[in-house]
Formats: structure tokens, C-alpha cells, sequence
């Protein structure tokens, strides 16, 4: 079997894969979600914390616990890190300096995992497990629990309430994210991942391993949609990622929640084919995007790359071409932003399409939470457009978009190409910036372009050839991941509360069917159209340009 076959089996073979937890995981995370009753475990914590867990919260209250609890978690972990060197575990590493710690501190609790660091090299064993891991486990949760906050909105009417933030971040963390994190990391561990606090090698004679909670801390990295490695050269390294199975493993971890959700999404509005049409919208996107970039990859032009039959600079010969750039798709579809390969070494159209994938707003599916709550947000957007175009007003779910809630879906949309095109522009008309790019020309803007686009979008990924540890772009790239996670989920709270206080409108002959193929294809197109009007310039000026000269 040639590698370009065994890369499309791996393809087919992770598809079936998500197919067959679709419903399982699914109605799993509903139960959890729904339930009313509360368990021995989560009664301790709301007792601990001073939570009323039967009282429910506006979407302002809501909100504001949100940004309570991230505030909290950005000072807790600036702290550690301040004080790293002063800590057991600490493995002989100093403090961190006060713009990389706030840039990381802010990475890590918007679910970004920007690394503009070497982990092996600059974390401690303390502040990998108390800090950055808990926030793996905690800042998804949240994207969760604001995920299906919208989705209460859809599915309640007549009230202002949406639930608890607090009994939603515990649920979800105890009962959906720990429980597969458990189970993945014996399994990483199985496949040769290391989990330890010391290593030593067979001889013990004196030569130092860096080793640690690898396994652990690798799994919530993928299955949480984070993407902060232990290690610098993240999941290419083979403490992280030992074997070919293994990635298979770690790409289904990444992918299998933000799908499931959908499923979620379909049980709580009570009509499953809701679900699988946003599901379908996500799978059709997805597709395109791997497809593309395995293509491009294979295709790549040059004297080797033509010789071997494939693009391997910058690849790990353990997984090769396909099963790189199937990585690559799904991490930057993602909010993941784990590597298992260089993504500055992949051709100008592969980078091109890796970097739109996160223009995209990172939809397909997206974040573990983000994911589905911005998919609902252009699915909004697509109904407003279909009800002007037929001049009816537009309805989605039983409830009518009217100019409140298009005004809040629009300023979910525009936050993002705000805050990746003035920090660019804002970085590159600053002469000393221009040494952080490895490239001056065309490579070096798609390389900054990248960085921006990443950190807006929480994805946290890298063109490597990228220098981005310097205090303007540690301060720069941390207030575009806090506003590019903070203000979208206001909006999309907002919103929830706007659509929450409505009453269910009966579908009628004029109304549009949501879970038909139409749709799907309405929305696919709406994504890609909205994108393409934004971007097209300055992906042009990059990637493009790149790709053509």
C-alpha cells in the first residue's frame, strides 16, 4: 500500500471512528447537562466554592461568573509562574519573566495555549500540573458550558434564565472531561508516552532525560482542544506522541467532543436533525480542508518532494505526509493548536489553507464548546440572510432573528477580523517587529499573519519560523487571545439571553426548514463567503501571493 493510499484509509478510518461516538458521547454530554439531580462529588464543590447550585442566573450573572472565574485563573497562573523558582518541582527553573507569564497566563485560560517558550526548558513540574493542566481541563469547560447556554436559549422561552455557570463548569469537568482524560492517558501510556517525575537513563550515568506528566497533561491537551505541549516540539515529540497509532488517537481526541456536541445540540432543542445538520455543515468544511491540504502536501513541488512523492521537510517520518496534514487540518479547525509537524514548512497553498481554517473562526468543528456556539452563531447569520431574500421574517428554532439579535451575531462575527487585521497592521508598521519574521517577503507577512489569526481565534499553533517571544508581541498576541475569547462569548451570552425571554413561533408552510440539505449548503456558503470577503486582501498579499511566485 502506497503512503498516499494508507493516509486516505487513515482519513476513512478516523471518519468511521467519529461516526460511531456520535450518538453515544452525544446523549452522554446531554444527560450530564440536564440533569437536575446533583451528586455527592459536585455537592462538595459548590459547598467548597459557596455555590447556590439551584439558582439559576441571568445571562448578565452568567457572564459575569465567567469572567470572575478566568480573572481568578490569569492571576493564579501569572503567580506560579512569577513565583516558579520558589516552588518544589520546579526542576531548577527560574521565574518566568512578567511578559511571557502574562502572556502565557492569558494562553492558557482562554483555551489559546500560545507557546512562545520551550516547556522542557522553562516549566517546572508545578507549574505544568497546577497550573497549565488544570487550565486544559477548566477553560474547556467553560467553552462548553457557554456553548450550551446558547443552546438553552434556543430550546427555553418566556424566561431569563439560563442555568448555573458554576454547576455547568463542575459537571462538565468532573463528569465529561476527567473521566475520557483518565481512560486516554493509560492509554497514551500503553502506547509509550511518558508519564513520570524523574528519568533516568538504564546506566544511570549521569546523563539528564527531561521527563514529567507527559501523558497526562498530553491527552486534556488534544481531548480539551487546547494544544500547549510539554515539550517544544510538541506532539512530534515521542514522549508526546510515540507511534502512528497513537496520532491516530490523539486527532480522534481532538475531534470527537466538538462533533458529539452537535448531537447534544439536537437532544436539548428536541429535534436530533438539528444536530446532524450543524454536524453536516462541520463534516462538509472538515472534509474540504483535509482533502485540500493532504493535496497540497503530496503535490508539493521541488526536486525531493517530487523524488519521494511527498512534502517530508518538517515532517515526522513516523507518521508521514498525509497523516501530518491530517493533523495539521484538524488542530488548526480546531482551537487545538497541537502540532505534529512544522507547519512553516508546508507549502504556500497548505499554509494558506491551514491559516483559513482559523479565519474561518474555527467552526469545523471548532473548539470543544467555541466550535458549536460559533457555528450556531453564522447558522443565525444564514437564516437572516434567507428571510431578506424571500422577505419574511427570519426565524431559527422557533425563534425570530430580529435586529437585536443579528446586531449581536454580527459583532460575534467581527470581532475576530478586527483584531487579527489591526494587530497585524499594527505590528508590521513597528520596524524592529520585522526581525521576529524569517522572511521579509511574502512568507514573512503569511508567517505574522498566522500568529495573529492563531491568537485571535484561541488556537495557539505557530508558523515556527515566527519569533514571537518579545515583549510587544507577548503583550500584543495576549490582548487578542483575552478579547478574542472574552468579548465573542458575550455576545454569544447575550444572545442567549435575547433569545431565552422569546415565546416558540409554530412553524408554518412559509418557514424554512433548518435540517435539510438546503441549509447546510446555505451555511456552508455563508462561512466561506463572509471569510473570503474579510481576508481575501491580505491573503492574497500572503499565502497566495506565495503560492503563485
Amino acid at each position: 500500500m502506497s503512503t498516499t493510499t494508507a493516509g486516505y484509509v487513515f482519513i476513512a478510518a478516523m471518519i468511521v471512528a467519529l461516526i460511531a461516538v456520535y450518538k453515544p458521547l452525544g446523549d452522554y454530554i446531554y444527560r450530564v447537562v440536564t440533569r437536575e439531580k446533583h451528586r455527592a462529588p459536585e455537592r462538595f464543590v459548590y459547598k467548597l466554592v459557596g455555590v447556590k447550585a439551584d439558582t439559576e442566573q441571568t445571562w448578565g450573572g452568567y457572564a459575569r461568573s465567567v469572567l470572575a472565574f478566568s480573572a481568578l485563573s490569569i492571576f493564579f497562573l501569572y503567580g506560579l509562574q512569577r513565583l516558579q523558582e520558589h516552588l518544589p518541582w520546579s526542576n531548577g527553573m527560574a521565574e518566568v519573566p512578567a511578559a511571557l507569564s502574562w502572556n502565557t497566563a492569558v494562553s492558557f485560560t482562554t483555551n489559546t495555549n500560545w507557546q512562545a517558550y520551550s516547556g522542557e526548558s522553562t516549566m517546572g513540574h508545578l507549574v505544568q500540573m497546577a497550573g497549565l493542566a488544570v487550565q486544559n481541563f477548566v477553560s474547556a469547560a467553560v467553552g462548553v458550558a457557554v456553548a450550551i447556554v446558547l443552546v438553552r436559549g434556543f430550546a427555553r422561552k418566556l424566561t431569563d434564565r439560563l442555568g448555573n455557570f458554576w454547576v455547568d463548569l463542575t459537571r462538565i469537568t468532573i463528569w465529561v472531561l476527567l473521566p475520557i482524560a483518565i481512560v486516554g492517558a493509560v492509554v497514551l501510556i500503553i502506547g509509550g508516552a511518558v508519564q513520570n517525575l524523574t528519568a533516568e537513563t538504564v546506566t544511570q550515568a549521569g546523563q539528564h532525560i527531561t521527563g514529567g506528566p507527559v501523558a497526562s497533561q498530553e491527552v486534556i491537551k488534544e481531548l480539551g482542544t487546547n494544544g500547549g505541549g510539554f515539550y517544544n516540539a510538541n506532539s512530534a515529540h515521542p514522549f508526546e506522541n510515540p507511534t502512528s497509532w497513537t496520532n491516530f488517537f490523539e486527532i480522534f481526541l481532538i475531534l470527537c467532543v466538538p462533533f458529539a456536541l452537535t448531537r447534544t445540540f439536537g437532544r436539548m432543542v428536541g429535534d436530533k436533525r438539528q444536530g446532524l445538520a450543524i454536524a453536516g455543515v462541520m463534516a462538509v468544511i472538515a472534509l474540504a480542508s483535509v482533502l485540500l491540504v493532504v493535496g497540497f502536501e503530496n503535490a508539493a513541488d521541488g526536486t525531493v518532494p517530487t523524488a519521494i512523492g511527498a512534502a517530508m521537510e518538517g515532517r515526522e517520518v513516523r507518521f508521514g505526509t498525509p497523516n501530518s496534514s491530517f493533523f495539521a487540518a484538524a488542530t488548526t479547525l480546531t482551537s487545538t493548536g497541537a502540532v505534529d509537524s512544522f507547519h512553516d514548512s508546508y507549502s504556500a497553498w497548505g499554509g494558506g489553507v491551514l491559516t483559513l481554517n482559523m479565519l474561518l473562526g474555527e467552526v469545523a468543528p471548532g473548539g470543544v464548546g467555541a466550535g458549536l456556539y460559533g457555528m450556531l452563531v453564522l447558522a443565525v447569520i444564514t437564516v437572516f440572510v434567507a428571510g431578506l431574500m424571500v422577505g419574511r421574517t427570519p426565524e431559527y428554532l422557533g425563534k425570530k432573528i430580529g435586529a437585536r439579535e443579528i446586531k449581536l451575531a454580527s459583532m460575534y462575527f467581527l470581532t475576530t477580523p478586527a483584531l487579527v487585521l489591526i494587530g497585524l497592521a499594527a505590528s508590521i508598521s513597528v520596524p524592529d517587529n520585522l526581525t521576529s519574521m524569517q522572511d521579509k517577503g511574502t512568507h514573512g507577512l503569511s508567517e505574522m499573519l498566522y500568529a495573529f489569526a492563531s491568537a485571535s481565534n484561541n488556537n495557539g499553533s505557530a508558523f515556527a519560523g515566527f519569533s514571537a517571544n518579545t515583549d510587544w508581541f507577548n503583550t500584543a498576541l495576549g490582548l487578542c487571545m483575552f478579547f478574542g475569547r472574552f468579548l465573542p462569548i458575550i455576545f454569544v451570552l447575550a444572545l442567549a439571553g435575547s433569545l431565552a425571554k422569546q415565546k416558540a413561533t409554530p412553524a408554518s408552510e412559509g418557514t424554512f426548514p433548518t435540517h435539510k440539505p438546503l441549509f447546510v449548503g446555505m451555511v456552508v456558503f455563508t462561512t466561506l463567503i463572509l471569510v473570503a470577503l474579510t481576508f481575501l486582501p491580505v491573503l492574497a498579499l500572503g499565502p497566495v501571493a506565495e503560492g503563485l511566485f
